[in-house]
């Protein structure tokens, strides 16, 4: 009778064991955050004139997508728009999952009427980042809306809490509706020059910022617009970059700051002058006729509007933009989203495996503008690249369609995939030979830009190279007649766009795809297609995993 009832006994203890453990795998996992997302047309009036935007949940822009580091974020979107629809997550990694990208390279887009549930995770992020559309023109009538990913409550942050914590938005915009814009570049037209500066949407002086006298705030800027540089400045004040696209920086103190298309900074603003309103000024860069915009920066025991004519900023001055891009140098004892230092992956003491050098071009294709990557200008598939590689289904695109280096050929059409391998550790070269700043950006990864000069590359332009602090960021400028250098790991499977952030030339080709390969296709490197993955084109009727 002892005997049975210590096995009873035991057996009770062995049971309440596995449900402890249990509770302890559950309590364990990365929160999650789920948000239901309504895509729909509105009126907006952005710049005075009426037109037909994008609306998230009926906000242009849309929602602010709020984030712990490792947070699952569960995101719902239904298109009720009478197109295909698809968005993208600018600067986020998508750590081993690139089905969940949101561009048509990896992702199929969600039919009118329709919904899909993004199923993203914000691993071993922190920073500013933000979201778009990325079909057709879509980015061009709005859906976009910044993404804030903050660090977990015990990882050190390099400055003390901030009073609030401010999402800018910042872009040049068109009065003309999308549609009209794609059928011109469906043409093979280029288009005009935009109409206006929007600062959270709003045309000049629209938008307001309000604050306390003598607190610090923090402002995250995005240029989420569609081709040119835009200089950011508060009249007054000055402002200390503490971010860049999730890496904690050296806190320098900046008048103005250039912000090219596509780029994201943080800076915490003291507010210590007197109890009034100031601009906050937007004006495009390194263009023959200069537009700006405003907002208000509101102190809340001021009683004076803002007045005074708007502060200026730099225009043209490719220098002046060059030397403050090599003052952005990464904090190497500040914590990143893990505890340890940012400055302890050794990054310029790791050898090269391969040499990669890119150089984007605009010629004439069968009578239509075009543009180009090393000759190729890119052509969607009639499926996603990734899901044509996960079904191994043939014809849809070849490994090796875009070169390493320029070819010096015409230039001429292709889906163009380029193939690396896994853990290898990449330099890339940018070289720009055209008379404009391009922004180009890597999905998937973050990269340490290295070096950035006029004329052309040369090996021995390593010799300045910055091997020890560079900034390690996800989207970087290439000045006119100029290169830029990266280093990046790639320790991120799947297929990665990469791609112009001048959208005009995004959509007539200046882009490509970097297929990351794995030949152990091991669920540790790479995750499986995600069970509700929206099937089309040639992989419409394949199954994914059984739910």
């Amino acid at each position: 009778m002892l005997l049975m009832v210590e096995s009873g006994f035991w057996q009770r203890c062995a049971a309440f064991l596995v449900l402890a453990a249990a509770a302890a795998v559950v309590q364990a996992e990365d929160p999650y955050r789920f948000f239901n997302w309504n895509v729909t047309y509105g009126d907006i009036y952005p710049l005075g004139v009426r037109q037909q935007g994008i609306l998230i949940n009926g906000q242009f822009p849309g929602p602010e997508l709020y984030s712990v580091t490792n947070d699952n974020l569960i995101i719902n979107v239904y298109n009720n728009l009478d197109e295909p629809f698809l968005l993208s997550w600018n600067g986020v990694q998508q750590r081993r999952n690139s089905y969940e990208d949101g561009v048509y390279g990896t992702t199929c887009p969600i039919p009118p009427g329709k919904n899909f549930t993004y199923i993203l995770q914000v691993k071993d992020q922190i920073g500013s980042f933000f979201y778009f559309p990325s079909l057709a023109f879509h980015k061009a009538a709005g859906g976009f809306g910044g993404i804030k990913i903050l660090s977990r409550p015990r990882i050190p942050v390099p400055f003390p809490d901030p009073a609030g914590d401010f999402t800018v938005l910042i872009g040049d915009w068109f009065k003309t509706d999308h549609r009209k814009l794609k059928a011109r570049l469906d043409g093979g037209h280029k288009l005009p020059f935009p109409d206006g500066i929007l600062i959270n949407g709003h045309g000049p002086n629209g938008a307001i910022f309000t604050v306390e006298q003598g607190k610090t705030y923090r402002f995250r800027i995005s240029n989420a617009g569609l081709q040119n540089t835009l200089n950011f400045r508060i009249q007054g004040h000055l402002m200390k970059l503490a971010e860049v696209e999730g890496t904690h920086t050296v806190q320098t103190i900046y008048e103005s700051l250039d912000v090219h298309v596509g780029q994201s900074y943080s800076v915490l603003v003291t507010m210590d002058q007197t109890a009034k309103d100031f601009y906050i000024v937007a004006s495009t860069r390194f263009t023959d006729k200069i537009l700006t915009s405003t907002a208000t920066l509101h102190y809340s025991n001021s009683n004076k509007a803002v007045s005074g004519p708007i502060p200026g900023g730099p225009t043209d001055q490719i220098d002046w933009s060059l030397n403050q891009a090599r003052s952005i140098r990464t904090n190497l004892t500040a914590s990143g989203p893990r505890p340890n230092p940012q400055g302890s992956y050794h990054y310029g003491l790791i050898n090269i495996t391969r040499t990669i050098k890119l150089v984007s071009s605009a010629a004439q294709v069968n009578g239509k503008q075009r543009y180009a990557v090393n000759s190729v200008s890119f052509v969607p598939a009639d499926t996603p690249l990734k899901l044509a590689d996960y079904f191994k289904i043939d014809g849809v695109f070849r490994v090796g369609s875009i070169s390493d280096s320029p070819t010096g050929k015409n230039m001429y059409l292709d889906t163009s995939v380029m193939g690396a391998d896994f853990r290898g550790f990449v330099e890339i070269v940018f070289e720009n030979h055209e008379s404009i700043v391009q922004s180009w950006h890597i999905n998937g990864y973050a990269f340490w830009v290295v070096g950035m000069d006029g004329g052309l590359w040369t090996p021995d332009s390593r010799k300045q190279y910055n091997l020890r602090d560079a900034v390690s960021r996800s989207t970087t400028q290439v000045y006119p007649g100029s290169w830029t250098a990266i280093y990046i790991a790639l320790d991120n499977v799947g297929m990665w766009n990469v791609r112009t952030e001048f959208w005009a030339r995004q959509y007539l080709g200046q882009q490509f795809y970097l297929r990351v390969y794995s030949p152990v296709e091991s669920v540790r490197d790479e995750y499986p297609i995600p069970k509700n993955a929206l099937l089309c084109g040639r992989a419409a009727g394949k199954s994914t995993r059984p739910l």
